[in-house]
């Protein structure tokens, strides 16, 4: 596995631990009243969350990307010029002409 991918079995792991960790801290909170260990579950949670999202995400869209980037490596000159066209017709729809 190359070095700069993300391990999403590790991310999804550690997504998982660290929402499990937040309800715990959610529920201690609610229990012993402290709301600033609640708020803490809370948000513990969220970023667990997000963590399994990410990694959701990064694994449905790694073949896009893969192809992508061979496309690149195989075609590279036709790939600037597919570069170069978009860069134009935004730049002529964000930044129009002055006239006169």
């Amino acid at each position: 596995m190359s070095e700069d991918k993300p391990n999403t079995v590790e991310t999804k792991a550690s997504g998982v631990v660290e929402e499990g960790v937040g309800r715990l801290k959610d529920a201690a909170g609610g229990l012993t009243g402290d709301m600033g260990l609640q708020a803490e579950g809370k948000v513990d949670q969220l970023a667990g969350m997000a963590r399994q999202e990410f990694a959701d995400l990064y694994e449905e869209n790694e073949g896009r990307v893969e192809r992508a980037v061979t496309f690149v490596r195989e075609r590279p000159l036709f790939s600037l010029g597919i570069a170069a066209a978009v860069g134009t017709v935004l730049g002529f729809l964000f930044f129009p002409r002055r006239k006169g």
